[in-house]
């Protein structure tokens, strides 16, 4: 016979112990509306804890935002649902919950990283207790991998999403701790978006190093600087004209045949003991039946050929006589 779920119950606000709250994200706009859902219809889900070794508090597993809302609303009170098992199996219950409730990739994140590092639960066993898969744990344990503290703030409080703080702040911090710290307070200041952030990393990775000093201090600055550029150079290029820009790429494409032919002779190096890789051979390969294609098409505009289709025009090999066509016989004619 099943055992009946624990019925909810009121529970004062400070009974209730907020340890997981650096594992949710921090967005007023749901609060408030979760706020006003609440002051209509009342709390409709129960709050989830499980109750201290002591037992006069309770640890608080799901709820945040309901916490949050009825705090808003001056409330002293939450409905609750003390579960009757142990800290991390509530907590593998909770996560296995998660596909039916829209939990962050960051929280479902956190959340492993407590059951593993926190509770001492391996990987494996958090899959399967949890209904995931374990490279699916392991990926959600390599997105915190390597965050600060004051990163996982930020995204917390959602000045930089998950993305910016996986791909970009944690590279960088890496590499140089003071530029992850520079940049993560400019962003405060002055916010980007996942675009742009982007692009202000792929220019960064590319840039020395006294360039990269400017451009950590003033992100938004240089994005501005490049969406003016990006302007200066379409009007340049409607100024121009058609024949401007095949002018503009034929110099571009001299600088890189130029680059091309003082690389080919490293290739050709006797002492190199492996062949081409067959992806260079592919692409050289291609680039000479390009440039055949390319040569064709200069020869007939440069030479104003009338006829741009060879295959259109006359074959005098193959000429020959041939009767005139709607003529009378010469013997009916005589």
């Amino acid at each position: 016979m099943d055992t009946p779920p624990p019925q909810p119950r009121e529970v004062d606000l400070h009974r209730l112990e907020l340890r997981f709250a650096h594992a949710r994200l921090i967005e007023p706009r749901a609060i408030e509306a979760l706020a006003r859902s609440i002051e209509h219809s009342g709390q409709l889900v129960a709050c989830i804890a499980v109750p201290e070794a002591d037992g006069n508090r309770l640890i608080l597993v799901d709820g945040y935002r309901r916490v949050g809302a009825l705090r808003r609303l001056g409330r002293d009170t939450a409905r609750v649902e003390s579960w009757a098992c142990d800290l991390a199996q509530a907590l593998l219950l909770v996560l296995a919950q998660a596909r039916r409730r829209p939990f962050a990739a960051i929280e479902e994140a956190l959340l492993v990283q407590e059951l593993v590092h926190g509770q001492g639960l391996s990987e494996r066993e958090v899959a399967r207790r949890s209904g995931r898969d374990v490279s699916w744990v392991s990926r959600r344990l390599e997105l915190v991998c390597g965050l600060s503290e004051t990163v996982l703030a930020a995204v917390r409080q959602g000045t930089v999403s998950t993305w910016a703080a996986t791909r970009v702040l944690a590279p960088l911090a890496r590499a140089n701790s003071a530029q992850a710290t520079e940049l993560l307070d400019a962003l405060a200041a002055s916010p980007l978006t996942t675009r742009e952030l982007q692009t202000w990393f792929r220019h960064y990775r590319n840039s020395p190093r006294a360039a990269r000093a400017r451009m950590v201090a003033h992100p938004r600055l240089f994005i501005e600087s490049l969406r003016a550029q990006d302007e200066q150079w379409a009007d340049t290029r409607l100024a121009r004209g058609p024949e401007g820009q095949c002018a503009a790429e034929v110099q571009q494409l001299l600088a890189l045949i130029k680059r091309l032919r003082e690389r080919l002779p490293g290739l050709r190096d006797p002492l190199r003991q492996a062949g081409l890789p067959e992806s260079l051979v592919g692409a050289l390969t291609r680039l000479r039946i390009a440039v055949d294609a390319l040569q064709g098409e200069l020869a007939r505009n440069l030479d104003h050929d009338p006829q741009p289709d060879p295959r259109c025009g006359p074959n005098p090999t193959g000429a020959r006589q041939e009767p005139a066509r709607d003529q009378p016989h010469p013997a009916a004619v005589a």
